[in-house]
Parts: C-alpha cells; structure tokens; sequence
C-alpha cells in the first residue's frame, strides 16, 4: 500500500527549527508511523522568515483573535504574516489525511495554547496557534492531533483510526462515483460507526438511503462531514462490547457450546477491564476465517489500519 500524506510540525521529525535552534523530536512519529505516513513537514515560523535563533513568540489579546508577538518585544507582531503562510501553504497541502501538531505552540498548538492579556497575565480561557486555526478553519474534516496526547493509546488509537478512514474516503471520491460507492463504503464502517455513536450510524443510514432532491455530490458532503464528526467521538468499552456482541450474532449456530462459552467470557472480560480489546477481536476474526461471512469479512471495525501498529493492545 502508498503511503498515507500527513502534515506534521517539522520539529516533529527532529529538525533544529525551534526559537533556541532545538527540536521535538517524536519517535512515535518517526519510528512508529513513518512506516505508513509520508509526512509533509511544514514549520511557520521559519516560513515567514524567522531564523534560528529567534525570538520567541507568543499569543496576547483576546483568545478568539489572538495576536502573535514576541515575549519580550510586542512591536514585533507577526500574526499577518503567519496567517499569510498558512494562505500560501494552503493548497500544498490538499491531499493530506491528517495534520499532527506541536503542542503549546503560538503558531501550531491545536488545544490550549496559552494566551496571555496585555497586562502579562495568562488569559482563563486557552487558544489555538494562528496557522493550525487556519489549517482546521480550511479542512474542517481533516484529523488533527498533537503529537503529545499520541501518548495516551486511546487519543492514538482514535486519530489513527480517523487519518485511514479519512484517507478511504478520498481515495473513494476522486474522480465520479455512485450512489452505490457511498453506501458500500457506509456498509464497510457500520461497525465502526456504531463503536462511536450507534444514533449517528443510524441517521447516516437513512441519509444514504433517503437523499431527497440533493445532488450525489451535496449528499457526500452531508455524509463525510457527520461520518467525521462521528469518529472524533471516542468509543468506549460500552459501545465496542455492544459492536462485539452483534458481531458475535453471525456466529450463532456455527460454534460449538465450549467455542461461544469462550467468547462470551473473553467478550466480557473486555467489558469490564480486564482485558485490551484486540483479544476478543482476534478471536472473532479466527471464528470467522474457519466461518467466512463475507460482509462481516470487509468490516472495517475488524481491520481499520495494518495490525502492526498494535494500536488496540492497550485500550
């Protein structure tokens, strides 16, 4: 398979770029996901002609419209000029499937970059850096993360998750498609939008098969846009055991007693918290490679990105 193009903070990758000539390096990014992710590496500050070393920045003013202006020197504001960047960088980056950020950045801090008042105080209320609010505002479907909070398997487990069926729905959209293009690829993710959100799984459904007077094109994007907003919700382990559970109905008179006692207790092991999910997941699918169930075999909940990134052994 080609690589999946992702925008990523160039610190990110270990390039010297920082205000001090530093950087972030994430071996998550770089050892983990590189394997599947072509990044496209974007740093704004040095974009806009900063240098290294440089002054450092920082957010002051109003958390909705925040300025962008040096810590020690507020003459020196450089908002435009990186809302200008992000104009400018913007069509580059049309063909990413995700974007994953710097934390705490003034330029590329996606959740609760600080902001501070004129009078030197931290604002209550935190803020977005001014080219990820610019790169969100223009792709507003795009995941986004930041590579701190890739830490916690579970905000992982969801980006990743969202980047791959982000990057099937492109692939499915370019060029003409078909009503039956939307509602196969509806039919390949009803698992894994009823793990999220079993009402939104529901109204995509009758979306599909109710389009009104809409146009194919209008009906895609009423669809992507929910569908995206549906995998943002992170599951959980009642609404995963609840997808097991109907999973485990296509089974129904294919396993012996000793065969459905096991799942039903691995199943329930989950449920409670004693064990990750890729155990009962790994199960079913050995049950129905030895019982094919071909709609059960295209579905994305079983397989929604390459196994070895063991995404699902720790949540």
């Amino acid at each position: 398979m080609s690589k999946i193009k992702i925008g990523i903070s160039s610190c990110l990758l270990g390039e010297e770029v920082r205000f001090n000539g530093g950087h972030k390096h994430s071996s998550i990014c770089t050892k983990e996901l590189a394997k599947y992710f072509k990044f496209k590496s974007v740093c704004p500050e040095m974009g806009i002609g900063l240098g290294v070393p440089r002054k450092p920045i920082r957010l002051v003013g109003e958390t909705k419209q925040p300025r962008a202006v040096a810590v020690d020197d507020s003459t020196i504001d450089v908002t435009d000029k990186l809302k200008a960047f992000a104009k400018k960088t913007i069509p580059q980056l049309q063909d990413i499937s995700g974007y994953i950020f710097i934390k705490g950045s003034p330029s590329c801090g996606v959740f609760r970059v600080k902001v501070y008042r004129e009078n030197g105080m931290p604002n209550e209320n935190p803020g977005s850096g001014i080219f990820a609010k610019a790169i969100i505002e223009n792709f507003p479907l795009l995941p986004v993360e930041e590579a701190g909070r890739l830490s916690d398997p579970v905000l992982k487990e969801n980006f990743i998750n969202r980047v791959f069926a982000y990057n099937a729905w492109q692939q499915l959209i370019q060029g003409d498609f078909k009503i039956s293009d939307l509602t196969g690829f509806h039919s390949r993710y009803k698992y894994t939008l009823m793990s999220h959100n079993s009402d939104a799984c529901l109204k995509l459904g009758r979306m599909l098969a109710n389009p009104g007077t809409i146009t194919i094109e209008e009906l895609a994007h009423n669809y992507i846009d929910l569908f995206m907003q549906t995998l943002s919700c992170k599951a959980t382990r009642k609404t995963n055991t609840n997808v097991l559970m109907h999973l485990q109905g296509y089974l129904k008179n294919k396993l012996d007693r000793k065969q459905t006692e096991s799942l039903c207790e691995v199943i329930e092991q989950y449920r409670v918290g004693i064990l990750p999910i890729i155990v009962p997941i790994s199960l079913l699918k050995g049950f129905f490679h030895s019982h094919p169930n071909k709609y059960i075999q295209q579905q994305a909940f079983l397989q929604p990105y390459p196994e070895d990134l063991s995404l699902r052994n720790r949540i």
